[in-house]
């Protein structure tokens, strides 16, 4: 009886354990993204515990959300960086350039770059397409740097580290060379303009916010409909309609929870009335539903996830390999220019040290958030949610008094420990993920301690 009792507690073990895989495949849960949540929602409570409740609050939620955007938009463009095999060190520097120059073009009327002027007189006088001028220029300007760039990786076989280490310098060094302002601040900017940066006062409101919010849920709803449909159409296998049904209302509920929780609950400081989405946190939302379309629908991202999951067969299929890599890299200096527009917006003004890191944030998200640097691995929501867990880090240390250089150690910490992770994995070494989990917990705790005043 005794030699019998444990071999019974085995078996119902390995049943279960057999039981949960069997769920989460055949239900197709990302189980990274999954992981990111829980990992997410530990960050959350603990930095609440430790400030005594400050941390969930609607109001620092809200700032979150803003906070996060501009890293956010720049992770989904890594991703298809990284998972080609490559690097870009310039974003944070390019940042800093597109935003200087979309300032210059609202405050002095011109366009100047190495002594390359184009005044435009009009422009001094702020106009109701003002905004959409100067985003269209900061784009442009974004693609042809992501042009150059990525031409030179891909036709020349110069290594992308050190392209893009060469853009690092150079885009931070043009913002003193740009317009003769030898980096002066340039503000204020057009008051449309501003509402890409967000603020309390300049948000959807709660009609409105309510309403995307309905939107967003139709989408989830149908997404699972389309999804449904068109493996049928292949005879693919389908998930159980309860478990699809299941996905839907749970989806909904915490669309709902979160807007209330986060746009809703929280009230204008100074009209009392309830703030709704901000502006930026729409553009995120835009900005990963279509990068995901291009990831997963799109010609463009298959090529993009078949060259970096074996770059020579990829080649030998037919795939323009280099036409590829150009591509990803105009993406990435599009996206960048997005995110210059949001912070100088926020701001209300274009510095010298705009962008500043930035380049470490969204690296750091995008591995974070399950993009391998092995290649061929990697999601825009995996990406945008670990740029919401970098945010969350810096917040909770924020909140919580630490000092910078404290801030710095943590999140290398946490870089390092997700890449160790995606490294154990890899090479199927399960049992090691655990110890390396657990170190880097206690190893970010411990100097979160200490570095508390």
């Amino acid at each position: 009886m005794t030699d019998t009792a444990p071999a019974v507690e085995d078996g119902a073990v390995e049943r279960s354990r057999r039981s949960w895989r069997e769920f989460v495949t055949s239900s197709g849960i990302d189980t990274r993204l999954l992981g990111m949540v829980v990992a997410l929602a530990v960050i959350w409570i603990g930095f609440d515990a430790l400030s005594g409740g400050k941390f969930i609050t609607s109001r620092n939620l809200w700032n979150l959300s803003v906070q996060s955007v501009s890293i956010g938009v720049m992770a989904a463009g890594m991703v298809f960086i990284i998972v080609t095999r490559n690097i870009d060190l310039s974003v944070g520097s390019l940042l800093g350039f597109l935003g200087y120059t979309m300032a210059l073009i609202q405050t002095d009327g011109k366009i100047s770059v190495l002594g390359l002027n184009l005044t435009l007189d009009t422009l001094k006088t702020h106009h109701w397409w003002t905004w959409i001028l100067v985003l269209i220029v900061g784009i442009v300007l974004g693609a042809l740097a992501g042009l150059m760039q990525g031409s030179i990786v891909a036709y020349l076989g110069v290594p992308a580290f050190i392209v893009t280490l060469g853009g690092y310098l150079a885009f931070r060094g043009l913002i003193f060379r740009t317009g003769g302002k030898q980096g002066q601040t340039l503000a204020p900017l057009d008051s449309t303009f501003q509402f890409l940066g967000g603020s309390p006062d300049r948000s959807l409101g709660d009609t409105k916010t309510w309403i995307v919010a309905i939107l967003v849920c139709v989408g989830i709803v149908m997404s699972i409909v389309f999804s449904r449909q068109r493996r049928q159409r292949y005879d693919l296998p389908v998930r159980p309609m309860g478990m699809d049904a299941g996905f839907a209302v749970g989806g909904c509920i915490a669309v709902l929870l979160g807007i209330w929780l986060v746009a809703i609950k929280y009230k204008s400081p100074t009209t009392g009335e309830a703030v709704g989405l901000a502006y930026p946190v729409l553009i995120l939302i835009g900005v990963g539903m279509l990068m995901t379309y291009l990831a997963r629908r799109r010609r463009f991202g298959r090529y993009i996830f078949a060259y970096g999951g074996n770059p020579e067969a990829a080649e030998l299929g037919g795939i323009n390999t280099r036409r590829t890599i150009v591509s990803t890299y105009v993406v990435m200096g599009m996206l960048c220019a997005i995110s210059a527009a949001i912070q100088t917006a926020r701001l209300n003004s274009a510095t010298t040290n705009l962008g500043v890191q930035n380049e470490l944030d969204v690296i750091a998200a995008a591995v974070i958030g399950g993009t391998s640097f092995a290649g061929g691995i990697g999601t825009i929501p995996g990406a945008i949610l670990g740029a919401v867990v970098m945010q969350s880090l810096r917040s909770g240390m924020s909140l919580l008094n630490i000092d910078s250089p404290s801030q710095d150690i943590v999140v290398g910490v946490v870089l390092v420990t997700a890449v160790a992770i995606d490294a154990l994995l890899r090479l199927r070494r399960r049992r090691s993920l655990m110890g390396v989990l657990v170190g880097g917990v206690i190893i970010a705790a411990w100097v979160i301690q200490t570095g508390r005043p």
